[in-house]
């Protein structure tokens, strides 16, 4: 491996930041250079390659929202993982337009910080396989079948590498969400399996359940966007409070909506519907019935579990037969009757969720 694969390029205007970075990514042996503004860092970049830029977004100056757009046009070989104090739905929206390989939220976890760079730097490195892989495809297409089946094998396992990497940033995307609120990541895994579970029921097919498995992982990112003041009161909201916190839906609406794929769409219609109630009593569009999208009646089925089952801040957590009985009184009203029975009918699947994936 190049001594430039652990080599990161750190970039903000606050010197304390950078000294708490250099010392956490130095003790876990990447090897670090600083720049304290985005000038500097065009500098560093062209008298040496790097890995990874991990850079604050907010600087005086030329802003780091350029200089990510500028490492991501120019220097395809290098990841990039923005850094910002500030919860804009604009910027999370352009983070996932651009294709950045991290988002993490100030003040933050050491650990988060870890994550985020091992992750950023195997994706990059599972995509330099996939473009090498792919040039040998290219050159050795008039070559032997033999030779060209073992370039397929590997181009294949390059690719199924890439998928598990993709599910890994979906996931640390959705946990930028949950990490402001009282949930955790466990409840993003939780969800995604048991959607995954009554899209089975309901007769999916693998591909199709692999896509709202993860789609619905996404399904409250637009917290995002909503103030801690809000996202962490430890008692009952106020009507105003409440008001604002159901933005959340909308908000995950416009964030995802702007993706391209299937499973951009697919989270989109998900965090825009989740929140709707069999009877039309939801929200955000009071949607009832069948006019509800199928998987926003999946998700919602699988939340109000995973919310019954969980510890919160302002509630201890409820056992799964509780969830179970508070559940089947709103068949027809919360939920949709046949999604509701088939759950209800997975009951010992469902156990076994909670089981392996308990907080």
């Amino acid at each position: 491996m190049d001594e430039h694969d652990h080599r990161i390029l750190l970039v903000d205007d606050e010197p304390q930041v950078l000294r708490i970075l250099e010392g956490l990514l130095k003790e876990n042996g990447y090897a670090c250079v600083l720049a304290p503004n985005v000038r500097e860092a065009r500098i560093r970049l062209q008298e040496k390659p790097f890995a990874l830029v991990l850079s604050d977004m907010n600087m005086p100056g030329e802003s780091g929202l350029s200089l990510v757009r500028h490492v991501l046009a120019e220097h395809p070989d290098t990841a990039a993982i923005m850094v910002t104090a500030v919860d804009s739905v604009s910027l999370a929206t352009t983070a996932l337009e651009i294709g950045v390989y991290g988002y993490i939220i100030k003040p933050f976890e050491l650990n988060e910080v870890l994550i985020a760079v091992a992750n950023a730097l195997r994706r990059r490195q599972l995509e330099m396989e996939r473009r090498q892989y792919q040039g040998l495809l290219e050159r050795r297409v008039v070559q032997r079948t033999g030779i060209l089946a073992k370039a397929v094998c590997r181009l294949e396992d390059a690719e199924d590498r890439i998928r598990d990497s993709r599910e890994e940033s979906i996931h640390l995307l959705a946990t930028a969400a949950e990490f402001r609120s009282d949930e955790t990541g466990r409840h993003i895994q939780r969800m995604g399996l048991y959607c995954d579970l009554l899209a089975r029921e309901m007769g999916s097919d693998d591909e199709r359940r692999d896509l709202v498995r993860l789609a619905s992982t996404m399904h409250d990112i637009g917290k995002i966007g909503i103030t801690d003041l809000i996202l962490l009161k430890p008692g009952r909201l106020t009507v105003d409070e409440f008001e604002v916190m159901k933005r959340h839906s909308e908000i995950g609406h416009h964030i995802l909506s702007r993706s391209g794929s299937d499973l951009g769409r697919l989270a989109a219609l998900i965090a825009w519907t989740h929140h709707e109630r069999f009877d039309g009593s939801g929200y955000p569009r009071r949607l009832a019935g069948e006019a509800i999208p199928l998987e926003g009646r999946l998700a919602a089925v699988a939340d109000v579990f995973d919310a019954i089952t969980s510890r919160r801040c302002y509630k201890p957590a409820q056992t799964p037969q509780v969830a179970f009985d508070v559940m089947r009184e709103e068949r027809g009203r919360h939920f949709d009757p046949d999604l509701l029975d088939r759950f209800l009918g997975a009951r010992d699947e469902v156990l076994d969720i909670v089981q392996q994936c308990a907080d």
